[in-house]
């Protein structure tokens, strides 16, 4: 992966991240429409880049983050995190494997797309417009519905704001805290892959995500790089896409995914070879976890 590889991922990193379309999908996308393999260090790359889309967060709502005054904001977030930090443990290899296969990916985006294209219809009187209205109870179980997302091609954002409108929330409201959840499960993600994961395992090239980040100096400048580019750009689709989807609610989101996942079904149906490294990659992935 060269440098204008790397800005053009963190590019749609930054743009699909917050909007509920799916940010793993189109990394996905992008990668295999450039032909790049899907290596270790690339996978690695995908998450770890997250930590500026998350910065653009907290440098926006940063009122929000710092307000230590209101405890109750923090002891929420960890509450609705907690299930994605449990079963994203114990569903990584699995996930992982999923991240190669660009028609099961796409198809997931166009079922996903149906259900927003309904979900302005089916919540319809929120109770709920702001934050500090959320209860602990209601805080968990948008977290389980955030776990929706460990399927790639779902959307983390799109579950978490459906889970919070199912609880009573304004499209704003569930979006906002979808965003504020964002940064604990994101950050988590960021820093096991990262400092914790053990990349490549059973291979010659097995190694932490920082032990490859720093055996190269290429390495080093293309994740800065990624996370400044991702920063910079999920500042712009963040406030995007609060004011759009205040005015206009979900179902032009519904319809793009339904359009870009056809096309793209349509495109690795008729192009199989597209996903031969990362198929190859995810059955060596898969062959490892079953020796262990």
């Amino acid at each position: 992966m060269n440098t204008l590889e790397a800005i053009i991922v963190a590019i749609v990193e930054g743009l699909t991240e917050y909007l509920p379309i799916s940010s793993t999908a189109h990394m996905g996308f992008a990668a295999a429409l450039m032909g790049l393999p899907e290596s270790e260090f690339f996978k690695m790359f995908q998450i770890s880049i997250q930590f500026g889309a998350i910065l653009a967060v907290v440098a926006l709502y940063w009122k929000k983050f710092f307000d230590f005054s209101n405890f109750n904001f923090y002891i929420k977030l960890i509450i609705a995190v907690i299930p994605a930090l449990v079963l994203g443990y114990l569903f990584d290899d699995k996930i992982e494997a999923v991240l190669g296969n660009q028609i099961a990916i796409s198809a997931v985006l166009v079922l996903g797309g149906v259900v927003l294209i309904f979900v302005d219809r089916w919540f319809k009187n929120p109770t709920i417009i702001d934050e500090k209205q959320i209860s602990n109870k209601k805080a968990l179980t948008i977290g389980f519905w955030q776990c929706l997302a460990m399927m790639p091609g779902t959307s983390r954002s799109a579950a978490s704001i459906i889970g919070g409108m199912t609880q009573g929330l304004s499209r704003k409201a569930a979006a906002e805290f979808s965003f504020f959840l964002a940064v604990p499960t994101m950050a988590a993600a960021t820093l096991y892959s990262v400092f914790l994961k053990t990349w490549g395992k059973g291979t010659a090239g097995e190694a932490k995500g920082y032990e490859m980040i720093l055996q190269d100096s290429s390495h080093i400048m293309l994740f800065l790089i990624g996370n400044v580019v991702a920063f910079i750009v999920a500042m712009i689709a963040i406030k995007f896409f609060i004011a759009v989807l205040t005015k206009f609610g979900f179902k032009a989101w519904g319809w793009y995914r339904i359009i870009i996942g056809i096309v793209l079904l349509i495109y690795f149906w008729q192009n199989p070879n597209t996903q031969k490294d990362e198929s190859a990659q995810s059955e060596i992935v898969m062959i490892s976890n079953q020796d262990q």
